[in-house]
């Protein structure tokens, strides 16, 4: 009994988060913290484009005169989402579902959509690790942005599993889902 105490493994808290050091983004997954380094350039430059393309014409009320509105958009947004902690680059909430807005430093309410921005370093952890948790907790859009090979993948959940709807890549002008309400360039997302 004794052994097999030693041999299970304690559960992160957001006391292990707490205590990282600023230049590390942490996340619990599975009862496990799990670390990745501050972004960088070309990941940091896909991220800020795409959320300030999105924020302009969606994070405000519906039907004004400078895009469509209805949602909340936020970079980086702590979710708590049960036992689990998980930073997404970006993250919407359709404001019809949340009108009171978004409080606090850490959000409990489950996003209508999230984006990832790939990266050497985080790619592999975005996809196997983080996905499956949105699609658990019913995150119903999911974009994959990946800067080095320029490329943006959307997806909708459709039942317990993500489909791909699209993959777009290098200058396109897209819409996707769920903001085809606009057009926006892809060639403004990556480095030069």
């Amino acid at each position: 009994m004794i052994g097999a105490m030693s041999e299970a493994r304690r559960k992160a808290t957001y006391a292990d988060l707490l205590a990282l050091p600023d230049h590390l983004v942490g996340e619990i997954l599975a009862g496990e913290v799990v670390t990745s380094p501050r972004p960088a350039t070309p990941h940091a430059r896909a991220s800020t484009i795409a959320g300030g393309e999105l924020a302009t014409s969606f994070d405000r009320k519906p039907g004004g005169p400078r895009g469509p509105g209805g949602w909340w958009i936020l970079d980086e947004p702590e979710l708590h989402l049960g036992e689990e902690v998980l930073v997404p680059d970006l993250a919407g909430w359709r404001r019809e579902r949340v009108p009171e807005g978004l409080g606090g430093a850490a959000l409990t309410v489950v996003p209508d959509w999230i984006c990832e921005v790939l990266s050497p370093a985080t790619g592999r952890h975005d996809r196997l690790r983080k996905m499956p948790v949105y699609a658990r907790h019913r995150v119903a859009h999911a974009w994959l942005i990946e800067p080095i090979q320029r490329t943006l993948e959307v997806y909708r959940l459709q039942g317990e599993h993500w489909l791909l709807t699209a993959a777009f890549g290098d200058e396109e002008f897209v819409r996707a889902e769920p903001f085809e309400a606009i057009e926006v360039e892809l060639s403004r997302w990556w480095l030069e």
